[in-house]
Parts: structure tokens; C-alpha cells; sequence
């Protein structure tokens, strides 16, 4: 690992100041360093490896903090929340929050992207998680600035089901189990299904299958809408009755 200089160092000590962490003597300096390094700005002393290390430790403290935060709750739930939490998004306006784009080193052609703006600093900001994971190998650097966030944000889906991204979730546990992605069947209803103010009508129907079986059906008032609540359904099943699952061949 380069040593890093006095005056770099007082740099990164500025982004821990923002986190509230003052001087601990347990940082890698070296790897938070190659943590605020774009590829573009070194091709060989990068944050790469550790935005790698650093994905996986946001899902872990995630899915640890939700289950000592709600230990009665759905994992339907949980995985919904998790994937808002752990999402390019709200890592990336974690890391605008905290400033990181001051202190990640990089290319002028890259600084001008705006459209690569997010994936950038979703990626720093995971890099930065995994500096700081590897400094210590726990989360004491990460539980005391990190949880209020997730606690204020996990508030929010709880509170409004629209974040609750079920079709992501639904995604993901398909891919990991059976490596393929979630079919949707949408079509209009003969007889649109009145909501309960009688106003909206659920107009149309889809359909979620996976390897040529039907998981679940949803309604919605638009095709959006529906997939959504299908995904939901499809999500829920499969956490609750496990031997619903599609049986792969072989």
C-alpha cells in the first residue's frame, strides 16, 4: 500500500470529521486513500476491489441491522426495505450528503459526466464502506454514522408502500435461486375490479411466472401497477411456503 501524505491525509481526515469519527487510530489511511480514487485517476491504486468488499458490507450491515432493529418482521419486508437502503440511489445521496465528490480523486473527463454522477458516488461511497470495514473487520466504524440513516429511511418504506420495491426484490431472489429473471403477463380486465373509493378501477391483471409456472396474479390500475402487486404476492409466497417453488429440471 503508498503512504499517504501529511497533506492527503489531513484531506481524508476532513471526510471522517463529516462522519463523525475523530482521528481514530484504527483507519487504513492507505485504503481509505484508494477508496477516494476513480479509475480514471489510477489505473492500478483504484476503489474497485474495495467498492466490491464494500457492496456486500452495506447488505450485510443492512440485513443485521433489520433483523435487530424488527426481529418479528416479514423477511418479505426486510428484502423490500433492503433494496431501498442498499439501492445506487440512497447510497448516492449518502454520499453527496457527506461531500465525498470533494475528497474522490479523479479524472477531469470523468468529473464532467453528470450522467455517471450517481453510479459514481454509489460506487465511492461503497468503497469507502469497505475501507473502513477492512480497517477494524466490524462494523464500529460504520454502525455509529450509517444506522441513523438507515433507521430514518427504513421509517419511510414502512410508512409509504410505494417504496416498497417488490419487483426488484422478487428479481433478485429469482436470480439467486434459479439464475433467471421473473416473467409478467399484463392484460386488461373484462370487468375492471372496483377500489375500495369505487373511483379507480384495477383495469388491468398481470400475471408472474417463472420457469413456465404461474406464481401469482395482481391488479392494479395500470400495467405498473398490477406488476407491482403481482410481485408482491409472487415475493410473499415464496418466502412463506417454500414448497411452492418451480422445481428445476434435473
Amino acid at each position: 500500500m503508498a503512504e499517504v501524505y501529511p497533506e492527503r491525509k489531513r484531506q481524508l481526515q476532513k471526510l471522517l470529521d463529516r462522519l463523525g469519527l475523530d482521528a481514530p487510530a484504527s483507519v487504513k489511511w492507505g485504503l481509505l486513500d484508494v477508496a477516494m480514487t476513480h479509475p480514471t485517476a489510477s489505473a492500478t491504486a483504484n476503489y474497485e476491489q474495495l467498492e466490491f468488499i464494500g457492496d456486500a458490507v452495506v447488505r450485510l450491515f443492512a440485513a443485521e441491522w433489520l433483523w435487530q432493529d424488527s426481529a418479528t418482521g416479514r423477511v418479505g419486508e426486510w428484502s423490500a426495505i433492503r433494496s431501498v437502503l442498499v439501492s445506487d440511489r440512497t447510497l448516492a445521496e449518502l454520499a453527496y450528503l457527506y461531500g465525498l465528490e470533494r475528497f474522490l480523486r479523479v479524472a477531469p473527463s470523468a468529473a464532467r459526466d453528470y450522467k455517471g454522477q450517481e453510479s459514481r458516488l454509489a460506487d465511492a461511497f461503497e468503497a469507502m464502506v469497505g475501507a473502513l470495514y477492512l480497517s477494524t473487520h466490524d462494523f464500529s466504524l460504520i454502525r455509529p454514522w450509517l444506522e441513523p440513516h438507515f433507521e430514518k429511511r427504513a421509517a419511510a418504506v414502512r410508512s409509504d408502500p410505494a417504496y416498497q420495491n417488490y419487483k426488484a426484490a422478487l428479481q433478485q431472489w429469482t436470480q439467486a435461486h434459479y439464475q433467471q429473471l421473473p416473467e409478467y403477463r399484463v392484460h386488461e380486465a373484462e370487468r375492471p375490479e372496483l377500489s375500495q373509493d369505487h373511483l379507480n378501477p384495477q383495469r388491468f391483471i398481470a400475471e408472474v411466472w417463472l420457469l413456465g409456472e404461474h406464481l401469482a396474479t395482481g391488479v392494479g390500475r395500470s400495467r405498473k401497477a398490477a406488476e407491482k402487486s403481482a410481485a408482491e404476492a409472487a415475493f410473499l409466497k415464496l418466502q412463506a411456503q417454500p414448497a411452492s417453488l418451480p422445481k428445476t429440471e434435473g
